[in-house]
């Protein structure tokens, strides 16, 4: 609760002895600094206009001193301009930690490996890190790990390929060049995956093959599968970093979660499970998501079996009291019953795993998918970013065309479909990762520009400063807002906005060689500090020079 909320509070409390919350919201700027509509809230309480309510708060407001104004609105509204220290002491305050000390897991990456990684898996990574940053600056103690499918139908697929290309020589696969590994493991699932519905006869080897990846019965099938295997979590890696996340502490494998969730499901059958024809059951459709095979008749486990022990894993290593899960939209069903699953069988994970849904990727021509091989890998479209970036005579670097490209995502709204138009993600103007960058790094050159050794922070907020220093204070409410919600588009919104404000400062400010130069400066490097420091949250670097 901030001064004025608490100078509220309890006046409503005096003057109509009831206990109340008001809730302030930051107005267009004409109409103050803050405003709040409490007066109508309390009018039906209070059996009393709104108007008479929102002016006995509004005197009582006057009479602390602290306000340059407090004015009554429409029917009700109660908006209040801060004194000018205080506005320039909100650019000074810092967002406070609301989850000190808690242990939090969440998964940063999960792309399969024999598979090429592609831009979807970049947004979930991307959303992943930030959300996890977001977590970090909360206070929490994070712990980001990584959750892989190294077994299973999309093993077996890959391997019929695989096994066709080499033709019995492994050295044909050690010929491929690394640069063309993730691209040669698209190919290859594709065409396993095409063969697998189109060839009754490739369909039932590709079963098999699937099989052997949980023990492998053959010397050259465990070496080539070792090989991809290793090829593709170093690819992972190296694309996962490239795209400015943070390392992970532990990598999670489905041959790990698989026995350990088929022993859970198994102990607790019958209770929480159900036996049906030699496979388990969960009745999801009791508890709002839908029934659902955990365990498949040959005992083999499923995805679902798979997850519950991968809770399981997690709870065993680190003890979290959060765990987050950062998937598609379209499997929020599938884990509100996997989690009613796991909190049936195991009550210490109750209120643990928590899914955070997100939208899906789609281009142009629909969604994008790995099933059929029609996907759009990172490093194609980090190639078109670094064309972009060559044509307006800049020099391509991956930490620019990442923070473009994490912008691209993070600016949506957590559960909306991001439709990835490929012009505009190239486009180093507008509502771009790009443009906040360059905004930074034309901050510093103005402060570079000066020479000045040392910049005193502003000592007062003349009339022309008042809109910039106004919407420099929000930051830190708007990253309690990101930080409560879990959603990073706050941020971007803000930052976006931040920046045209200085824009339209500086066109009509000048700073170096002006009468005000030390004043300015001061603003100046207090709106490059709130830049870097809302880029940082988000996962993108504020360069110096762009």
């Amino acid at each position: 609760m901030n001064a004025i909320t608490q100078t509220l509070s309890d006046s409503i409390k005096e003057l109509f002895d009831v206990e109340i919350e008001p809730v302030l919201t930051r107005p267009e700027p004409q109409f103050g600094d803050y405003t709040t509509n409490i007066a109508m809230q309390l009018a039906g309480r209070l059996k009393q206009p709104p108007r008479q309510i929102a002016e006995q708060l509004a005197a009582k407001l006057q009479e602390t001193g602290d306000y340059d104004a407090v004015t009554i609105a429409g029917p009700g509204f109660i908006n209040i301009t801060l004194e000018p220290s205080e506005l320039l002491a909100l650019t000074r305050r810092e967002p406070r930690p609301t989850r000190a000390g808690q242990s939090v897991v969440i998964e940063t990456n999960n792309p399969n490996p024999f598979k090429a990684m592609h831009i979807g898996h970049a947004m979930n990574a991307i959303l992943a890190d930030t959300i996890a940053n977001l977590l970090a600056i909360d206070g929490a103690a994070v712990r980001r790990v990584s959750y892989h499918g190294d077994v299973g139908l999309h093993v077996g697929k890959s391997m019929y390929s695989l096994l066709r290309f080499i033709d019995g020589d492994i050295e044909k696969l050690r010929a491929v060049p690394e640069a063309e590994r993730n691209s040669f493991m698209s190919k290859m699932y594709a065409e396993g995956s095409n063969a697998y519905k189109e060839d009754a006869a490739a369909k039932a080897e590709i079963d098999a093959l699937a099989q052997e990846s949980f023990q492998p019965s053959s010397d050259l099938y465990k070496e080539v599968y070792e090989l991809c295997l290793a090829w593709s979590f170093a690819q992972i890696d190296a694309i996962v970093q490239r795209l400015g996340n943070l390392p992970t502490s532990a990598r999670f494998l489905e041959s790990l979660a698989d026995p350990k969730g088929v022993e859970i499901v198994k102990k607790h059958t019958p209770g929480v499970f159900e036996a049906s024809d030699g496979a388990y059951i969960f009745k999801g459709s009791e508890h709002g998501s839908f029934d659902n095979a955990f365990v498949a008749s040959n005992g083999r486990g499923l995805y679902a079996a798979r997850d519950l022990g991968l809770m399981q894993l997690k709870q065993d290593l680190f003890h979290p009291q959060k765990s987050y899960i950062i998937t598609a939209e379209e499997q929020r069903d599938y884990f509100k019953g996997v989690i009613a699953a796991a909190e049936l069988a195991l009550p210490e994970l109750k209120g643990v795993t928590e899914n955070i849904p997100h939208g899906t990727v789609k281009l142009s021509t629909g969604k994008m998918s790995s099933r059929n091989g029609d996907v759009l890998e990172i490093g194609w479209l980090f190639d078109q970013f670094a064309a972009a970036i060559v044509e307006r005579d800049g020099e391509p670097d991956d930490e620019i065309i990442a923070g473009a490209l994490r912008y691209q995502f993070l600016k949506v709204k957590i559960g909306g479909d991001v439709v990835f138009d490929v012009n505009e993600a190239v486009s180093l103007t507008g509502n771009t990762g790009s443009y906040l960058q360059y905004a930074h790094a034309r901050a510093r050159r103005i402060i570079e520009k000066s020479g000045a050794k040392t910049i005193p922070m502003p000592a007062d907020v003349r009339e022309e400063d008042r809109a910039l220093v106004r919407k420099m204070g929000e930051y830190s409410e708007v990253i309690e807002l990101a930080k409560r919600t879990l959603e990073p588009h706050h941020i971007c919104t803000y930052l976006f906005e931040l920046a045209q404000e200085f824009n339209r400062y500086y066109e009509k400010n000048q700073v170096v060689g002006s009468e005000h130069e030390a004043h300015r400066l001061g603003l100046v490097l207090t709106y490059a500090d709130t830049l870097r420091a809302g880029l940082m949250i988000l996962g993108i670097v504020a360069p110096n020079k762009m």
